[in-house]
């Protein structure tokens, strides 16, 4: 059986309402629209959700579990030293893959990444989405960063400085830098190197010196 043959219409809805979205904003997308290209009548969408806005609340409580087993996740590597064993005695060359990585894939994730644009787009206008983006962007990474430069620290793997600066001075120039992948495609393998010398530089500033 086909992949687009095993996603249920619902899914279907959603996948194509999400691309809207993310490319018009909420106002300007209707439901007759998402059933068009969903390749169903709109009598046919009404019988998987009663509205446009059930339809962005589904997608919502997709993407809140999403980044809350993503958090948790992040969390039990940390605790369990699973990133401290990474950071110890790693090669700046096997940093900077390792980042490659992890861009690539923020950057790949279909579902992600037109919701990262659809946040962009709403925050100023949707109560809770905006406090989407102030947790997850303004607050969460900052936040998990922070624990993990500081038990980095405490390993003797950087040198001691303020964890709470050295966060923000990591995470945001990178959202940023995803930001504008996000409005200019064709910039993804610039912005990519872009984020590497980021982090060859970052890690240069605050690589204990154990020589």
């Amino acid at each position: 059986m086909r992949m687009e043959q095993r996603i249920s219409t619902k899914q279907r809805i959603m996948n194509t309402a999400l691309t809207l979205f993310s490319q018009k904003g909420y106002e300007a997308v209707g439901v007759e629209e998402i059933a068009k290209g969903v390749g169903i009548k709109a009598p046919s969408l009404y019988k998987h959700f009663k509205s446009k806005q059930a339809i962005f609340d589904a997608i919502m409580e997709v993407i809140e579990q999403r980044f809350e087993t993503q958090e948790k996740r992040m969390y039990e590597k940390l605790d369990d030293g699973y990133l401290i064993y990474l950071f110890e005695d790693i090669t700046e060359e096997e940093l900077l893959e390792r980042v490659r990585t992890v861009v690539e894939y923020v950057l790949k994730d279909e579902y992600i990444s037109k919701f990262r644009k659809l946040l962009t787009q709403e925050q100023f206008y949707n109560k809770r989405l905006a406090k989407i983006y102030n947790e997850r962007y303004i607050e969460v990474l900052p936040a998990y960063h922070e624990a993990l430069f500081k038990k980095l620290i405490e390993e003797g793997v950087l040198i001691e400085e303020d964890v709470c600066i050295m966060a923000k001075q990591y995470v945001y120039p990178i959202y940023v830098l995803l930001g504008y992948v996000d409005r200019e495609p064709e910039t993804e393998e610039e912005v990519l190197h872009l984020i590497v010398r980021h982090v060859q530089q970052f890690y240069r500033l605050y690589k204990k010196d154990t020589k």
